[in-house]
């Protein structure tokens, strides 16, 4: 019986597996259990193949076995390819035999209907009592084209002929394993893996991805995901990929609540949240396509061994159109288009006609017609400028009278000189071929190029920062119970207490106390809320009143909170008095406790609106203030971060120190806080801080509620009032 104390060892030998047995061979290769068989003999697998079927003596040239229990060795891996109950007696004889991993490709289970479910659990305990581990069911396979192991039935592999390369495919979907693998080979790619889970009885598409990222022969790993149950293993994939400078993109279906229902009724997936996806995946430098053609275009880009140093575009192309449309192209994109430096202008002016345009993009003209080397005599000139980070040649329309083999040899001489990415737009295929040949990367269009170019880009932004800080992922505990609402003096003394400026305020039990707590506050205007546990919006129930100027509009104002509160039937722990504040901006910061992806933060702009109209950034708890700062200026409102129309910039640095200790609240398992939001938290001009003045928290049932303490204050020093 195979043992392993590593639970991915079983995975490593499926990659590379001494001996294959299938379970329901047929003579037949163009059936589900006769696919694999021919599919090892053809690609060159050099172990040995054990076809079971009890009802042949040979399949497809091969001895036949009448079960695993006649072989004389257990095989590494073992294909089932025997339909329901059948499918689940095979797994039960695979653990008895020692196999160490099974493949079942048989479907009809979790992803049709509850007793499907139940059977995958049961399979997933025999195989577990064993040490053996279970990819599906209703699994295409899983196909290393760098050993020859294609354990896999997909009818891809028969119209579309295989080659080794650098490109690893995992998925949960058949088709999203040899999509991508189709449109690869069309381009020219080799693909050494294309794997596909299914169901994820056992083994996921994560954990999967752990195993495969340590091939030393990739060099970029796609992944199709409809969802992410177990994080943690893709936090490790993504480690493992960074010690090897492996890229890893994922295209996560599920965006819409459309696509979260198809992705349940097709696999049993549930679709997590999709803000909780892209934080994940970006903190981990995973960069995340938004198309099946997101995912393939980009990848020619991550096999040319670049190491770009910015996003700084030059656009060179013998068409002012093209120029034109590479500009629009790449502004959306955030590319600037910078200006050569004077000395390069000045060079370029003296090989270009008058007429050219030298600055940024450099429009040769149809001078290129009569002179084709001026293509040539350019290039070296721009290689030199120091504006450069990559570069795009658009070549619209060329033929009889241009020497386009020579531009695409200069260009191929101008990026290996400048070893930063280039890019060629040629529609016309008698460009683009010349240019391909030359081993460099063409689209169609400048659009096309650019948003390729982009996003590989950006991804290598990712890579840098998740370097830079070496993040760690901590599997989220078991929630304790029920949540319970803490008042908000609770709620304001939980902040304080984690270091987050709060409002200055006194907890109140009648009127006299309440109009004590106006003078006691000193402020010119306050504010009045009934303190309750029992309502988390309180404005719809008449327990806030705004812009109380004197102690006896303070006292009736009590008077009406206590009224309200007994008219709605809500129990009050008193009446908060509290300074109404005024500064620059209105955000919002919150926090919980996802059930996947564990502690995190979110931070946005703030005020009544924040649900209808939100503009906000989800991170990790544990997100750094550079993390903050850059996540703030992501946002719609970040010009107004800076200052606008006369008004000074915000004080962008303490609202980021008051959402990392919101983080750490979060974050630290011992706080029992599972959720919170704070709106708005208003923050003063800079330098003047910030102040959280309204906030509901939730805590677990289990954890001690902090008591109320009348006399404490917290404020924001400094900050304004009106």
């Amino acid at each position: 019986m195979f043992v392993s104390l590593d639970p991915r060892a079983a995975l490593r030998r499926a990659l590379n597996p001494a001996s294959i047995a299938v379970i329901g061979a047929s003579d037949n290769p163009n059936k589900i259990g006769g696919r694999p068989i021919a599919y090892l003999s053809r690609y060159g697998y050099q172990g040995k193949v054990f076809p079971i079927n009890p009802m042949r003596s040979d399949v497809q040239g091969m001895r036949a076995f009448p079960s695993l229990a006649s072989l004389d060795t257990a095989p590494d891996l073992a294909i089932v390819a025997v339909p329901g109950d059948a499918a689940v007696d095979a797994v039960q004889q695979c653990a008895d035999a020692g196999v160490s991993l099974c493949i079942i490709m048989s479907s009809g289970f979790g992803e049709v209907h509850e007793a499907g479910k139940r059977q995958e659990a049961a399979m997933r305990a025999m195989a577990k009592a064993a040490g053996m581990r279970l990819v599906g069911p209703n699994s295409q396979g899983l196909a290393n084209f760098g050993t020859g192991a294609v354990a896999s039935f997909s009818t891809m592999f028969t119209e579309v002929a295989p080659a080794d390369g650098p490109i690893g495919i995992i998925s949960q979907s058949g088709a999203m394993s040899v999509v991508p693998y189709g449109l690869l080979r069309a381009r020219g790619l080799g693909v050494r893996h294309s794997h596909a889970t299914g169901n994820d009885c056992d083994v996921t598409v994560c954990e999967l991805a752990t195993v495969v990222a340590e091939d030393p022969e990739l060099k970029l790993l796609m992944l199709y995901l409809e969802q992410i149950p177990d994080p943690w293993h893709l936090a490790e994939a993504a480690r493992v990929a960074r010690e090897r400078d492996l890229p890893i993109v994922v295209l996560k279906s599920g965006r819409t609540p459309a696509g979260q229902a198809a992705a349940q009724s097709h696999t049993g997936a549930l679709a997590s949240e999709d803000r909780s996806v892209d934080a994940f995946l970006q903190e981990h430098g995973i960069f995340r396509a938004q198309s099946v053609a997101d995912l393939v275009a980009s990848a020619p880009l991550y096999l040319q061994g670049w190491r770009p140093r910015g996003r700084r575009l030059v656009a060179i192309s013998n068409s002012g159109a093209v120029c034109v449309l590479t500009a629009d192209a790449a502004t959306r994109a955030h590319m600037p288009l910078e200006p050569l430096s004077a000395h390069t202008q000045k060079e370029l002016r003296s090989i270009l006609p008058g007429f050219a345009s030298v600055g940024n993009p450099v429009d040769i003209t149809a001078a290129l017609l009569t002179n084709s080397q001026l293509f040539g005599d350019i290039l070296p000139v721009i290689a030199r400028d120091p504006a450069a980070d990559a570069f795009l040649v658009g070549v619209p329309v060329a033929g009889t009278g241009y020497d386009v083999d020579a531009f695409a040899r200069d260009s191929a001489a101008f990026a290996s000189d400048t070893k930063k990415p280039l890019v060629v737009a040629a529609p016309q295929e008698l460009v683009a071929g010349p240019f391909r040949q030359q081993g460099l990367v063409t689209f169609t269009t400048e659009g096309e190029a650019i948003d390729a170019l982009s996003n590989y880009l950006s991804h290598m932004e990712l890579m840098a920062a998740a370097r830079s800080h070496a993040p760690t992922f901590v599997r989220p505990s078991e929630s304790a119970g029920p949540l319970v609402l803490l008042d908000e003096a609770q709620s304001l003394r939980s902040l304080g207490d984690a270091g987050v400026p709060v409002v200055a305020h006194r907890l109140c039990h009648s009127e006299a106390e309440a109009a004590a707590a106006f003078a006691d506050l000193g402020a010119v205007r306050v504010v009045v809320k009934g303190c309750t546990a029992e309502a988390s919006h309180k404005s719809e129930l008449g327990l806030v009143e705004l812009g109380l100027q004197s102690a006896q509009a303070v006292r009736e104002a009590y008077a009406r909170m206590v009224a309200a509160a007994g008219a709605a039937g809500i129990g009050l722990s008193g009446v908060l008095v509290a300074e109404q504040m005024k500064g620059q901006r209105e955000m919002m910061i919150g926090a919980r406790i996802d059930p996947v992806f564990g502690p995190q933060l979110l931070v946005g702009d703030g005020g009544k609106y924040v649900e209808a109209m939100p503009d906000i950034s989800l991170l990790p708890a544990t997100a750094t203030l550079a993390q903050v700062e850059r996540a703030v200026r992501s946002l719609r409102m970040a010009p107004l971060v800076d200052g606008v129309r006369g008004e000074p910039p915000i004080d962008l640095q303490a609202f980021c120190e008051a959402a990392v200790a919101v983080g750490r609240l979060i974050a630290n398992p011992h706080s029992g806080i599972r959720q919170l939001d704070i709106n708005p938290v208003i923050v003063c001009a800079q330098g003047a801080g910030c102040v959280a003045v309204d906030a509901v928290v939730y805590r677990a049932d289990a954890v001690p509620i902090p008591t109320h303490d009348q006399k404490e204050t917290t404020c924001c020093p400094t900050t304004t009032t009106n």
